[in-house]
């Protein structure tokens, strides 16, 4: 159980709060990970209404977790942590004045501001808890990406609330980072030699990441088109995820090591610019299309106008120039309305040197290792194996298969709880340094400027599908092809 503390979550109302915040504060709870001490303050700017709050976070939990987790006495222990308070974070008043009240009563105990709000308030909203006497010794400040719109902005965000938090207090949080399988990535890797020895462009023919959505704009069609896939996803998600297959081995395992392999990578990615932008990248916008049976809208449609340039999907090629990974291409993919909803990461290896089967006995296919992060979390090894179906000497591919629900009948993964607990124990190994946003804006700022400069408008792609047919042709041309899960290797 942790140990005692508060969390205060500006916009506790809002969308992130309902659907990841607080039902994984109440997991917590179930789990016993929460001390009856601790205390859930959610601020919110309109006119509170105590039993309407408790209405909805009590509906919100219903909806987004599994029909089994939800218990009314579960419910009813777990409002004994909330705390919900009228805030509006601009107006130094009689409510500030009451928050401080409510939190001066243990002086001592950790203290998490969760800024679940827009990143252009984030400097106002520590000024604000200074101006209260609200940041002590204890405090911590968890922070939501994307972290500003390109490398100034994000500098210009991170010089603000430094002026407030010490480097070692701010949990830039990244949610993909507190998944299960992708923390068992590094365990996969680094506790297996079979792995580390082969984890290198000796053996690794190409690795590719794809995040796939099906959803559209889901209420953040502002923001939405102002970010694009490639701030919203790529810059973030995306290149964490690449910095955790390409990093080296950390001397340990803490934050400060973790990190500054993070960062060597992100600074031996190849920078693109100009020509090399058109000739590595893809970008595409859904068109109006089917998904299951049912007619879903284009993106033009959901915006409410016919004129945007803004990306829904992404696809590019990026090289690590390092020794390791050289002329290794690491293909990136996301996007909106896609076919499935999926996130994984393909290592794609090496055919083998030499064929030492008659052609009769069937194609050979190359091992594959896919660490899926959801919808399920489940690692698949696929090689090369004798069809046992047949008495003739014919190779078929077989998979192995480690599906952790299966084989962890209690598995539940919740990547927000487990940041939220690390943030509340000083635990930074999973988040993300300001040297990490800078570097990450440096490679992909050149980008954004070569599309904007080129005035070529999004490749369209069908929702429901898996995305532009350029997309496609990007790994063709090397000779490859996307792996698109759920279906089958021949149509991959």
């Amino acid at each position: 159980m942790a140990d005692p503390f508060d969390i205060v979550i500006f916009g506790g109302t809002g969308d992130l709060a309902q659907r990841k915040l607080i039902p994984a504060l109440y997991r917590a709870h179930r789990e016993q990970q929460l001390s009856p001490n601790t205390r859930i303050i959610a601020t919110c700017r309109s006119q509170l209404d105590i039993d309407k709050f408790f209405d909805t976070a009590a509906l919100a939990l219903q909806q987004h977790l599994a029909a089994e987790e939800f218990s009314v006495e579960a419910w009813r222990q777990f409002k004994h942590y909330l705390y919900p308070v009228m805030l509006d974070i601009a107006e130094l008043n009689e409510h500030w004045q009451a928050l401080c009240t409510l939190m001066n009563a243990d002086v001592d105990k950790v203290r998490v501001f969760y800024l679940a709000t827009p990143p252009a308030i984030f400097g106002l909203s520590c000024h604000q808890l200074a101006e209260m006497d609200l940041v002590t010794a204890n405090s911590r400040l968890v922070v939501e990406k994307p972290l500003g719109y390109d490398a100034v902005s994000a500098d210009a965000i991170n010089t603000e609330i430094a002026k407030y938090f010490e480097e070692r207090n701010i949990y830039r949080i990244d949610h993909y980072l507190g998944k299960e399988t992708v923390q068992n990535l590094m365990a996969l890797r680094f506790t297996n030699l079979i792995f580390e020895q082969l984890w290198n462009a000796k053996s690794i023919d190409h690795v590719q990441i794809s995040i796939s959505e099906t959803v559209g704009l889901e209420g953040r069609a502002g923001f939405y088109n102002d970010a694009g896939a490639l701030r919203d996803m790529v810059q973030n998600h995306l290149l964490q995820l690449l910095c955790l297959v390409a990093m080296e081995s950390p001397n340990k395992l803490d934050a400060k090591s973790i990190q500054a392999e993070k960062i060597k990578v992100l600074g031996a990615l190849r920078p693109m610019s100009g020509e090399d932008v058109a000739e590595h990248t893809v970008r595409g916008q859904y068109v109006a299309g089917s998904y299951f049976g049912e007619l879903v809208p284009g993106y033009m449609e959901e915006l409410g106008t016919a004129d945007s340039k803004t990306e829904t999907f992404v696809a590019l090629r990026a090289y690590i120039d390092n020794w390791r990974w050289a002329r290794v291409p690491f293909y990136l993919r996301t996007g909106k309305r896609m076919k499935s909803r999926c996130a994984e990461i393909v290592i794609q290896f090496k055919d083998v040197p030499h064929r030492v089967y008659e052609e009769s006995a069937g194609p050979l296919s190359p091992n594959r290792l896919v660490i899926r992060l959801q919808p399920e979390e489940l690692i698949q090894l696929t090689m090369m194996s004798k069809n046992l179906e047949n008495m003739d000497m014919q190779l078929k591919p077989a998979t192995l298969n480690l599906n952790f629900s299966d084989t962890y009948t209690h598995f539940r993964s919740d990547a927000y709880k487990r940041l939220i607990l690390d943030a509340a124990a000083a635990n930074t190994s999973l988040f993300i340094h300001r040297d990490e946003v800078a570097c990450a804006w440096k490679w992909i700022d050149p980008i954004i400027e070569a599309w904007q400069q080129g005035k070529a408008v999004p490749h369209l792609y069908r929702a429901g599908s898996w995305g532009p047919d350029e997309s496609e042709e990007l790994l063709q041309r090397d000779g490859r092809s996307w792996f698109n899960s759920g279906e089958s290797e021949e149509s991959a």
